[in-house]
């Protein structure tokens, strides 16, 4: 029998979750390096994993399958295809930046009358929790990127919520203008808001899973697949229809979509910096794996049916998300707008149903983790020093903090998609499959680079430029730690933008695969015959 390199994959964090959780309350460093230890394993592991995977191979590689629950035909399958691999290693790529970025996060703190955040030891934050809850949720999004089994995936799609509640709302930014007790209260609201509209989008689901099985008979993927090319499953228009729009619902609540996504500008703002790198940069790219896995792959004709609507949803999506950061005075607050905007830019790309599109919305995937992760911690060792998230408190900071300010830069021009940097090559080919297949749609999408590219360079000539505030006088530059968890996701945006090839060649396989699904084929230029 061979190694289970998944399952390995996905059970390591969720031992280090156990293991963090059970040291000793008094040695919360023992627990920090603990779980970084654990992270940088998964690391280790989900490389050897996409070192395996032969992009020209089988379309799910490293596969495992076992009975679980019989009764219900419910087994315990994985496999990983392009798109899944390369999601798992930048989940495990992530987390130990989460880790690193959030040393201190946890730590113990007092708070003092005027409602500041003072570092005392007069009250304990469970150190321990924090970061067996991130373990935890990288546990369940890898295991879920290679779940081919309906019934597994909707449970670790449900499960991964209870580990981003607590990491919400019980360890919220303490940068907050108002008193301790209204923080709590916005962390508290970000946090049952969260919980709420992705559970009411998974109970939709679980109506929609329970209906595939009785038109299926099955919740595996490779056997759905196979009764459909061999003719012996046929579903009725209208029961393909339904059964999609509930699929589709749960993973548009999860993305978000527009007008789905009011929970994810509470959520980032209320929780810490590298909690909301977790949420957008993780948690959220199920969401959109998952229309490609489910939606795609198991109601071929119905996402055709829904692509109209859904590319409307998608741009408004893309302009909204974008109007909304131009207009935001709180730095994370704009960060989850511009989240939104480039949430639509994937989700235009994936059903703008070309190979550009859906290759260039995978890479995006990969991309804008990457991008907001750099920005967004960054930000947060800015907002740590000032100890406020309101863009007006701001100024000067690239004359006390140069390089804090030159990776603020860099990670908001990644954001903005400027070439040379990795996103513009997603960005690209999104909108290079967009305009293919519906060119006024590629149009109205454009709006959205250009908006970008407001919101970025007016944030940062309101932070970094200018005259130095006094509360910013004697502001220190980024220390080694932090250097540490910027400088690699860096030269990754380089990389990547230079060279983006090694992620094309796992991918792209893939995209053929969902393209068959779907029975499309790219259009075709038209050409005008020589007279």
């Amino acid at each position: 029998m061979s190694f289970p390199l998944l399952t390995a994959t996905a059970a390591l964090p969720a031992i280090g979750a156990v293991a963090t959780a059970a040291v000793p309350a008094a040695r919360r460093t023992t627990a920090k390096w603990l779980a970084l230890v654990f992270s940088l394993a998964t690391l280790v592991l989900a490389g050897i994993a996409l070192a395996r995977f032969e992009p020209g191979g089988d379309r799910y590689q490293l596969t495992e399958s076992h009975a679980w629950i019989k009764d219900f035909g419910v087994r315990y399958e994985l496999g990983v295809d392009g798109i899944g691999v390369a999601l798992m290693a930048l989940t495990a790529l992530l987390i130990p930046f989460v880790i690193l970025a959030g040393w201190h996060d946890a730590d113990p703190l007092a708070v003092s009358d005027s409602g500041s955040a003072t570092w005392k030891s007069s009250r304990w934050r469970p150190t321990q929790g924090f970061f067996a809850l991130i373990l935890m949720v990288e546990a369940m999004v890898i295991l879920s990127f290679e779940a081919t089994d309906v019934f597994l995936f909707y449970i670790l799609f449900e499960a991964m919520l209870i580990p981003m509640y607590f990491l919400i709302g019980g360890f919220g930014d303490r940068a907050h203008s108002g008193s301790d007790e209204n923080a709590a209260a916005q962390r508290s609201y970000a946090a049952v808001k969260f919980l709420l509209y992705n559970l009411v989008g998974g109970l939709i689901m679980l109506a929609a899973v329970i209906g595939l099985y009785v038109v299926a008979g099955t919740f595996s993927l490779s056997e759905i697949a196979e009764a459909r090319a061999n003719g012996s499953l046929s579903m009725a228009t209208g029961t393909e229809r339904w059964l999609f729009l509930g699929f589709f619902f749960a993973f548009a609540v999860k993305a978000p979509l527009w007008p789905l996504h009011t929970w994810l500008p509470n959520a980032m703002g209320e929780a810490t910096s590298p909690v909301a790198v977790l949420i957008t940069a993780v948690v959220d790219k199920v969401g959109t794996f998952a229309m490609l896995r489910f939606c795609l792959q198991l109601f071929p004709e119905a996402s055709k049916w829904a692509t109209p609507v859904i590319i409307v949803l998608a741009l408004i999506s893309i302009v909204y998300g974008a109007l909304l950061a131009v207009g935001q005075r709180d730095i994370k607050r704009l960060i989850a707008y511009a989240s939104i905007s480039h949430f639509g830019f994937i989700i235009l790309g994936i059903f703008a149903m070309t190979s550009q599109g859906q290759s260039g919305a995978t890479l995006y995937m990969v991309n804008h983790g990457i991008s907001t992760a750099a920005l967004m911690l960054v930000a947060g060792f800015l907002i740590t020093r000032r100890g406020s998230r309101l863009i007006a408190d701001y100024g000067g900071v690239q004359k006390v903090a140069p390089i804090l300010a030159g990776t603020f830069l860099i990670g908001g021009l990644a954001t903005l998609s400027l070439p040379g940097l990795a996103p513009f090559v997603s960005e690209f080919l999104v909108l290079v499959g967009a305009f293919s297949a519906y060119p006024a749609a590629g149009i109205i999408a454009t709006t959205g680079i250009v908006l970008a590219a407001l919101y970025v360079l007016v944030l940062y000539q309101r932070t970094m430029t200018g005259p130095v505030k006094a509360e910013l006088q004697g502001m220190a530059d980024l220390k080694v730690r932090e250097l540490v968890v910027v400088l690699p996701l860096i030269a990754l945006l380089l990389f990547l933008g230079v060279y983006p090839k090694p992620l094309t060649e796992i991918v792209n396989p893939a995209v053929q695969h969902t393209m068959s699904d779907v029975q499309k084929k790219d259009p075709q230029p038209e050409v005008e015959a020589a007279k």
